[in-house]
């Protein structure tokens, strides 16, 4: 039977009754209806399950989630998500620069983001989905740690793999020995739409707008988690913003965050507008602090795209567009501290995972969006530093070194100021399914993203 990731009902309550107690609901009498009919907690790391449940544990599952939608949220007034009341909660909400002083980035800037996501993608890939233990161990056992390189599979002990098995799908492509240019991702497709949606649409594009780039554009089969639910739900004839509600427990996953960069890249200067821009496309699927992962990124990207060097700058801008007391900037702010004091980052690591661990999964933004900005503090936004503490924290692993690797390539400034050892592998080839862009160039790219940048 085949078992579709992220979409059944017995394998989504788990993971609703752990997002309903984190977003201030109380969901405990749901939960012990659900276990006292014998249902199965979340799935541990895969969406699914291993085997189908009755009918009966079914429609139970599709009914609770339903329930626990329509309880209130202690929680609302200070995270909501409409526009307008994000803007009203932020008393420094970024005004874009006088138009004489926003520098439009040149192509050198963009080619090296773009490398630098490609390259924090692909040293991520391996390890996404192992424990923090396991990361560390595998790359200790090459002389890899800290981290400083793409990891290997030559010399890690055998018993060691047997225990720690490389992530399957990426193995045989993200490994330094078998690097073959930039293999397709999640992380570096998301971008390649939102080029697609700012071609036909401009910026000025709607919510619905992303919807249809999505279903002409995007195989059902590469979305995952919020996606692929929001995906479900536009086939089922829902509409934005209620795509993204509807029985979707991972509405403050990562997602969103992973499809910021374009906006950034796209209005140097101007990190409103980017954040504005990324709302109208997290809404999609996300709400309250999923959104907020992907505006707080996008603005971070929008001031480093201007030429500002100081990433503790851009990463003040970035939470400029956060309401205050969300979990989102409470989480920031305090990965910022820990990041700020203390001079081993795998100390930060620590107690970033004790925080956020016992009760987050590891593809939720709230401590993904934490460890990234940590690691973009501790390295001081150094390229090499930065992908390589956003790796070694475990969580997304490839997620978190793709957004750092953009930030910190965007600082950088030129593809010539990222090290060979990163981007010479990229062979300046990338692997998608994503329209006609299969096998393009990331210095192509570069120009089509630039051009983007003076359109209304």
């Amino acid at each position: 039977m085949l078992r579709l990731t992220w979409v059944q009902p017995e394998d989504l309550i788990g993971h609703e009754l752990r997002q309903a107690t984190q977003d201030g609901r109380e969901p405990k009498a749901i939960a012990a209806r659900w276990r006292a009919a014998g249902g199965p907690e979340a799935p541990a790391t895969a969406g699914a399950s291993p085997t189908p449940a009755s009918r009966y544990l079914r429609q139970l599952a599709e009914d609770l989630l339903d329930e626990l939608a329509d309880l209130p949220s202690r929680l609302a007034d200070d995270e909501p998500t409409d526009l307008a009341s994000i803007k009203s909660l932020c008393p420094a909400w970024s005004l874009p620069q006088p138009a004489g002083s926003r520098a439009a980035r040149t192509q050198q800037h963009l080619e090296a983001a773009w490398l630098g996501r490609a390259a924090g993608c692909l040293l991520g890939k391996p390890v996404e989905k192992l424990p923090l233990e396991a990361i560390r161990h595998l790359a200790n056992s090459t002389g890899n740690w800290p981290l400083t390189t793409y990891f290997t599979a030559r010399g890690v002990p055998a018993d060691l793999l047997r225990k720690h098995p490389w992530n399957r799908r990426s193995a045989t492509t993200s490994l330094a020995e078998n690097i073959d240019g930039m293999p397709e991702d999640d992380d570096l497709n998301y971008p390649l739409l939102n080029l697609i949606l700012l071609q036909r649409h401009g910026k000025s594009f709607t919510t619905t707008d992303v919807a249809r780039t999505w279903l002409d554009e995007l195989p059902a089969g590469r979305t995952f988690t919020a996606e692929r639910i929001a995906y479900r739900n536009l086939l089922t004839g829902l509409e934005p913003p209620h795509t993204a509600r509807h029985r979707n427990p991972f509405r403050e996953w990562i997602g969103a965050l992973i499809r910021a960069d374009m906006h950034g890249w796209t209005n140097p200067g101007d990190p409103a507008t980017a954040a504005e821009q990324a709302h109208r496309d997290a809404t999609l699927t996300h709400t309250a602090n999923g959104v907020y992962a992907a505006m707080f990124t996008a603005a971070t990207i929008a001031q480093a795209a201007t030429g500002e060097h100081d990433v503790h700058a851009c990463l003040r801008t970035g939470l400029t567009v956060v309401p205050p007391r969300s979990r989102l900037a409470r989480a920031v702010h305090h990965a910022i501290e820990l990041a700020r004091g203390h001079g081993d980052f795998d100390t930060v690591v620590d107690q970033l995972h004790a925080t956020h661990a016992p009760t987050h999964h590891w593809v939720h933004a709230v401590p993904n969006t934490a460890l990234i900005a940590a690691a973009l503090t501790h390295a001081n936004g150094d390229f090499s530093g930065s992908v390589c503490r956003a790796v070694s924290g475990g969580w997304d692993t490839d997620s978190n070194g793709a957004t750092a690797g953009s930030i910190a390539g965007l600082l950088a400034g030129d593809p010539a100021a990222l090290p060979d050892r990163w981007t010479a592998p990229l062979k300046n080839r990338l692997s998608t399914s994503i329209g006609d862009f299969n096998g393009i160039g990331f210095d192509t790219l570069a120009h089509l993203t630039h051009r983007e940048t003076h359109r209304s």
